[in-house]
């Protein structure tokens, strides 16, 4: 089936279009927040019909984004971008590649699709243009996320989804299932877009490097680092909660809480596939180790096999869909981690493949929940006459679902296959199972349209062209894509493939196989097991729905305990470190600053410390004489106002010394503070209903003590340690040689309070100024608070 000999470039119109700038592309796909703004304007003056020229920004960009599939097909990497904040060196770059330029026209020609079917769908609701707004929003999140080629600008689109979904998910805020999927959804895919953000970072500081090309570009720095392993979980959960990989995966299923056009654009083509373009965008930079594969393949294995296994047990049509979804997206992690080249070729066939079937039918889902009022199967039949057109696009969407030809998702079908029978036997017996079971839901997705039903909610016809025209096109790319093979592999599937690979990936695909190989073998045994399992569809159904009631527990359930075990542990710690006691405050902030201070001390080798054999003259022992006697009277004295008056004598000895050392202005400052600070401390006292002495028992004064001791020992070892490091004079050689020639002045402490650091001593002054008026008011204030 397949060789080492690359077909001769297909020709097709692209060609002969112009060559067009990257950097275009850098504005233009900012066009779906501009829309996003005046969707509600738009939709309250034209109402569905609004719609139809929303469509038009995702098919111009469609347009413009197709032109460089002719550059891209022969190899190009196109690179654009400018400087967005210089001081972190953050860029909003974009590459475009084999692999953002597929995910791209897939998010603009099916968005394209989706801003359509929405108009019809939801016609005549009364917030349809916030809807649209959205919709709009999350697709300029999603293209900015596919084409990124900045980390951090790619860490912030990809949070941009999740808020995006957020809002879509949770759109109809009156119901709580609704509210619960998108809390859901939001704490899920942002937690792990923290732990991207975190790989991110790391990758940076193994690399250097802040461009998502320039990573790729040297993938030995991340591989060859002590980092790489911290990088490549931190990724993998990021990619893993996005694309709702096990034990992540709850949180898709429940987001059909939402309209249908959310659940066919992001939960089919899009936002979901997000994790997936992120494991397949960094894999030439993480891949290809044995913790990558391993870990890939396990879990999107099981994924695989657990959203097929739950997808049999649905009877909604879009619980189906979702489960499916679920299912596919385990198929194409595991793929991404086999690696290249058959399983990377099978990975990138099934993801375009998967994007047709799944977003037509999705709408076609709700098509026939539009025109029937429900979405259960079990009443569900006899719609092949009612709802012609709608039946040609499912009956094309589920047979590429199934794998069969000439439609495109029976090339994914044998391609992956080539991948995971050179992985092993176990990958094979995972992908046989899943795909013969995705066969079989497959085949029972066509039941409503020729099966008998029951009584359905309301009488069924064809439904409106906005809700068709989606499915249709969808089911035709389908189709074409698999008779035009040559053309699909040239432009599509081949420069996707290699930029995942991270090397040309060249393979001659046939849609007829020309030898019996195990591939070919394969696809045949799933498509008899397939047919096996849906002669006994009913049973099945009942005999997994059976088998997980048996068990209970799943990780739906167990995010709700999660949710709940965290509250109360959140209020049992409020509880110990809030309890309204401001002694327990300021003993929890000290030990804090204690720790903080001390456990680095102890962690890092201290500097020896070394006294000079300099003496000060004998005035200034005096002055620290004064301070020892402050101190004494603030220990041994129980009368709280001679402490604070005690504690005063600390800070004015200080100023003192400043004095000493020659700094007049600085030693005016403490005294001012230190005055203003007994002063207030002082009327404080008297104002406040308090003991006139302090009655502590002994364990409190001794644990306050023990605190105090710790802080004073911190404080004092980190400034002899600052004390041994060697003085850096260059800021006061900068102050002392432009004082003058800056701000005119020769006072240098003038100038850099009054200049320098102008907005610094502005604050400082505002600060003694309400000191002032706060002294004011407490002397102006009589005994219980009567002005005087």
């Amino acid at each position: 089936m397949a060789s080492l000999a690359r077909p001769p470039p297909a020709r097709c119109f692209l060609d002969l279009m112009p060559t067009l700038a990257p950097s275009l592309v850098l504005w233009l796909a900012l066009l779906p927040f501009i829309g996003a703004l005046v969707a509600p304007w738009l939709i309250g003056r034209l109402g569905a019909a609004g719609a139809w020229v929303l469509a038009l920004i995702p098919a111009a960009l469609f347009v413009v984004l197709a032109a460089f599939l002719p550059q891209v097909s022969a190899g190009e990497v196109l690179l654009a971008g400018v400087t967005w904040v210089d001081a972190l060196g953050v860029r909003y770059s974009q590459r475009i590649d084999g692999l953002s330029l597929t995910f791209a026209l897939l998010i603009t020609g099916i968005g394209t699709l989706i801003v359509i079917y929405a108009g019809g769908y939801l016609k005549g609701y009364a917030h349809q243009g916030r809807f649209m707004m959205f919709l709009l929003a999350f697709m300029g999140a999603m293209l900015g996320l596919v084409l990124a080629d900045d980390l951090l600008s790619l860490f912030i689109f990809y949070e941009l989804t999740s808020i995006a979904s957020f809002l879509l998910i949770g759109f109809d805020y009156r119901r709580e299932a609704a509210r619960r999927a998108a809390f859901q959804a939001l704490l899920i895919t942002g937690t792990g877009g923290l732990a991207l953000l975190a790989g991110l970072v790391l990758m940076r500081v193994a690399t250097g490097e802040t461009s998502v090309s320039a990573v790729l570009a040297a993938p030995d720095l991340v591989k060859g680092s002590g980092f790489y392993l911290a990088v490549a979980i931190l990724v993998i959960l990021g990619a893993f909660t996005k694309s709702a990989q096990v034990p992540f995966h709850s949180w898709l299923p429940n987001a059909m809480e939402a309209p249908t056009p959310v659940s066919a654009y992001l939960h089919s083509a899009t936002m979901v596939k997000a994790g997936v373009f992120v494991l397949m965008r960094f894999n030439p930079a993480l891949g290809d180790t044995a913790f990558w594969t391993t870990t890939l393949m396990v879990f999107g294995g099981a994924t695989f096999l657990t959203g097929v296994i739950l997808g049999l047990r649905q009877t909604d049509l879009k619980q189906i869909l979702a489960y499916t979804t679920v299912a596919s997206l385990g198929l194409l992690v595991m793929l991404t981690g086999i690696g290249p080249p058959y399983a990377i070729a099978g990975a990138v066939f099934y993801l375009v493949a998967h994007a047709f079937f799944k977003g037509g039918l999705f709408m076609i889902a709700g098509a026939i929940a539009h025109e029937t009022g429900t979405r259960d199967m079990r009443l569900l039949g006899g719609l092949g006459l009612k709802m012609p057109i709608t039946m040609i696009a499912a009956v094309l969407s589920c047979l590429s679902m199934a794998g069969l030809p000439p439609l495109i998702g029976f090339v994914a079908k044998e391609v992956l296959y080539d991948g995971t029978f050179k992985a092993g036997l176990s990958v094979t017996a995972v992908a046989l199972m899943g795909n013969a079971l995705m066969f079989t839901i497959a085949a029972a997705l066509l039941i409503p349209f020729f099966g008998k039903g029951g009584e359905m909610p309301k009488r069924a016809h064809e439904a409106p062209p906005s809700l068709w025209l989606g499915p249709i096109v969808l089911a035709t790319c389908s189709l074409f894509s698999g008779l035009l093979l040559a053309s699909t592999m040239d432009l599509l599937i081949f420069p996707m493939a290699s930029a995942v690979a991270g090397s040309t990936v060249d393979l001659d695909i046939h849609l007829i196989p020309e030898t019996l190989k195990p591939p070919v073998i394969l696809t045949l045994f799933t498509t008899a097991l397939g047919i096996a399992a849906f002669v006994f569809y009913s049973r099945l159904r009942d005999a997994v729905a059976a088998a997980l009631g048996a068990i209970g527990w799943g990780p739906d359930r167990g995010f709700d305990q999660l949710v709940r075990g965290t509250v109360r542990l959140s209020m049992r710690v409020a509880r110990v470190i809030q309890p309204g006691s401001m002694r327990t405050y300021m003993a929890l902030t000290f030990i804090l600053i204690a720790a903080t201070i001390l456990i680095p001390l102890t962690l890092w080798e201290m500097p020896a410390f070394t006294l000079t054999e300099e003496f000060a003259p004998s005035y200034y022992f005096a002055v620290l004489l004064i301070a020892v006697v402050g101190l004494f009277i603030v220990l041994i004295t129980k009368s709280r106002l001679a402490a604070i008056v005690s504690l005063g004598i600390q800070g004015l000895a200080v100023a003192l010394i400043f004095m000493l050392y020659g700094a007049p202005d600085l030693s005016f400052t403490q005294f001012m503070v230190e005055t203003l600070s007994v002063v207030i401390l002082a009327l404080v006292i008297v104002r406040l209903d308090l003991a006139r002495e302090d009655r502590r028992p002994k364990w409190i004064a001794v644990k306050d003590a023990s605190i105090a001791l710790a802080c004073g020992a911190g404080f004092g070892l980190l400034l002899l340690s600052v004390l041994q490091q060697p003085v850096d004079d260059r800021l006061s050689e900068f102050f002392i040689d432009h004082a003058f020639d800056i701000a005119h002045g020769r006072n240098v402490v003038n100038v850099i309070l009054v200049d320098f650091r102008a907005l610094d001593t502005l604050g400082e002054i505002a600060v003694v100024m309400a000191a002032g008026l706060a002294i004011l008011a407490l002397i102006r204030l009589g005994p219980k608070g009567v002005r005087r």
